[in-house]
């Protein structure tokens, strides 16, 4: 089973190699990793050249944001599974991918997802937050509420049958294809229960009040227009929840 492994990338020097050779480093082979940048001129595109024929496919180009380019990336991808790394994540351990892929072997499910770590952006063994997906249910949709997208691991064919990311959000077209997949059209899921994604905070969606209140904005209106009954009251109920993110501790593995 061929997983694609979609990661995109504008003016990220820093970080963007961890990220690559978390992946370079899976103990599962059957990998093709996609690496769309988007025109970076910080150095990214020569730390990223100098892996060479490592990274399967690798385009530098100007594009329309952050989702625009997660488009190109599945629309270049020819696996079986699609799974999409941002540049300031990593995978948490050697073996990730080797655990999705028995997973959807072992389940025949359309698509799993785990758990996930915030870590500080320059010191990436101190934990922030731990976001966990073990109690997740369909309805939590209705609060704005999702499975970590970067822990979600889904097969192609369903970007073809059900439609990619929606440029129009700014912010939430993570939300907006994970609710189409999941709460519209009710593909099957299995949820792997352990830490599979590192991430460090100052991402899209963790920069703030005004990205607060525009993800909040768009899930509202993602919600009204797959029919998904909810409220603005409902929707910033999540963040009682999200407090005991910040105080659970993750497990070790």
């Amino acid at each position: 089973m061929k997983v694609s492994i979609i990661t995109v990338v504008f003016n990220n020097k820093a970080t963007i190699a961890d990220a690559v050779e978390s992946v370079l480093g899976q103990t599962y082979h059957d990998i093709e990793y996609i690496v769309v940048d988007g025109g970076s001129t910080d150095g990214t595109v020569e730390v990223l050249k100098s892996y060479g024929s490592r990274i399967s496919k690798f385009v530098s180009e100007r594009d329309k944001g952050l989702y625009d380019a997660m488009n190109k990336g599945i629309l270049m991808a020819t696996g079986d599974i699609v799974g999409i790394l941002n540049s300031d994540d990593l995978y948490r351990h050697a073996e990730v991918i080797k655990t999705v892929v028995d997973t959807f072997n072992k389940s025949n499910v359309d698509s799993v997802f785990g758990d996930m770590i915030y870590v500080q952006r320059d010191n990436p063994e101190k934990i922030v937050r731990y976001y966990r997906s073990n109690n997740f249910k369909l309805e939590d949709f209705r609060k704005g509420m999702m499975p970590g997208h970067a822990s979600f691991f889904v097969k192609k064919a369903f970007f073809e049958k059900f439609g990619i990311y929606n440029t129009n959000y700014k912010i939430s077209a993570d939300f907006d294809l994970l609710l189409r997949f999941l709460y519209v059209n009710r593909i099957s899921y299995e949820y792997i229960p352990q830490v599979l994604i590192v991430m460090r905070m100052g991402g899209v969606s963790t920069r703030g009040l005004s990205s607060m209140l525009l993800m909040n904005k768009e899930n509202l209106q993602i919600c009204k227009l797959n029919n998904v009954k909810t409220n603005l009251l409902k929707i910033y109920s999540k963040y009682l929840y999200k407090i005991f993110q910040f105080v659970t501790k993750p497990p070790q593995s």
